[in-house]
């Protein structure tokens, strides 16, 4: 039988209180029990633990307009490392472990029209690698990047983002890998006063793939939407473990994750974790999990946690709904004249649909169109 979970887990102690460091030895290897790997299959991540066993560093191919800056640096460059430390055994392993990085820069004022593509492919799945990319979109300046993950790495990463006073970001985390691909990464990212960023993730292929992004809001009247999209098929595990830290006043936050399940052992997780301080007046946040369960044999776990330390804000809340396909949907449709296969279709997009077209990129949302489509076909739903 399909296996849906929903849980809130009272008994921890609160995110902010979780430890953070650029030191090994303060995020010891985990055993499976604590709250932050409790949902995750440890024997296959268990070698992104050891800094031993990784092969070297992956490096990503980058395409954009002249008018952004990509270098490749030294670890000892004086921009890594300045958005949060790294706030489990994964990341923290990442961050000692890499030997080279990524940094874009997106100049002050620069209003960048066409999207920057930065694309990670591998051709084996190997020892594990590791990465870094900064991303600095100086203030006053706009810009739309696209990660892309593609072909098969066993890859550990980070993500720095530094979005600047009244700057615009959409940033695009596209996971297309092959079956075997193994991915853990932290997306840390900071936002300056007045700025807006749009954080995308998708998540289709890979055996496993763990995603952390951190938000942090480093100047009052910030904006972040948060939007996310996983079709978890047959052993697949896809973890996304998010954290909203309001600790200024007038900021704005807004998560929308969604997921299709289908096949046996495919197993999905979404953890929402918002704090909002004692000094973030005038807050205004929601996050929502929903998925979907297409067939027998599918898991999905949903954690929304929030925690409020203050009475003055705008508004806080957030909801999770896990269920399985709706026959009677299936069922009117049919009735109208359309064959089982076209109504399945329609019953996903419709699901899927009003959060594919907030990501406003259109030949992005018909290649996510597809992908799901192909989904479907893959696993006999169509």
């Amino acid at each position: 039988m399909s296996e849906i979970s929903i849980t809130q887990d009272k008994a921890a102690s609160s995110r902010a209180d979780r430890a953070s460091s650029f030191e090994l030895a303060d995020l010891p290897v985990p055993t499976g029990r604590e709250e932050d790997w409790r949902f995750t299959p440890i024997e296959r991540v268990r070698d992104l633990f050891d800094p031993a066993t990784y092969g070297g560093t992956v490096l990503p191919t980058v395409e954009g307009p002249d008018a952004v800056t990509v270098e490749e640096v030294e670890r000892g460059d004086e921009r890594l490392g300045r958005v949060q430390a790294p706030g489990d055994r994964t990341s923290v392993v990442a961050w000692n472990t890499f030997e080279r990085a990524c940094v874009l820069t997106v100049p002050r004022g620069a209003q960048v029209d066409e999207p920057i593509y930065v694309r990670y492919a591998g051709a084996q799945r190997g020892a594990p690698q590791a990465s870094h990319l900064v991303i600095d979109v100086a203030a006053d300046a706009s810009a739309q990047i696209i990660l892309e993950h593609t072909g098969s790495l066993v890859m550990n990463g980070t993500v720095e983002v530094n979005v600047g006073e009244n700057a615009s970001l959409e940033l695009v985390s596209l996971q297309e890998w092959d079956a075997e691909a193994v991915h853990a990464c932290a997306h840390r990212m900071n936002i300056g006063g007045g700025a807006k960023l749009k954080h995308v993730v998708v998540t289709l292929g890979g055996e496993t793939v763990r995603l952390t992004p951190d938000v942090n809001f480093v100047g009052e009247g910030a904006e972040v939407e948060m939007l996310g999209l996983y079709f978890t098929d047959t052993d697949q595990h896809h973890e996304h473990r998010l954290y909203v830290d309001h600790d200024l006043r007038n900021c704005r936050s807004r998560v929308t994750y969604k997921g299709a399940l289908q096949g046996q052992r495919a197993h999905a997780v979404w953890i929402g974790d918002v704090l909002i301080g004692s000094g973030a007046f005038g807050t205004d946040s929601y996050e929502l999990n929903r998925n979907l369960v297409l067939n027998e044999g599918a898991k999905a776990d949903s954690v929304p946690n929030l925690e409020i330390e203050n009475g003055d804000i705008e508004g806080a809340g957030h909801a999770s709904a896990t269920g399985r396909f709706d026959d009677e949907q299936l069922f009117y449709l049919m009735s109208r004249g359309m064959d089982e296969s076209t109504a399945r279709k329609l019953v996903v997009h419709g699901f899927f649909a009003e959060l594919i077209h907030q990501i406003e990129i259109p030949h992005v949302e018909q290649r996510l169109l597809d992908a799901v489509d192909a989904e479907l076909e893959a696993g006999g739903n169509l």
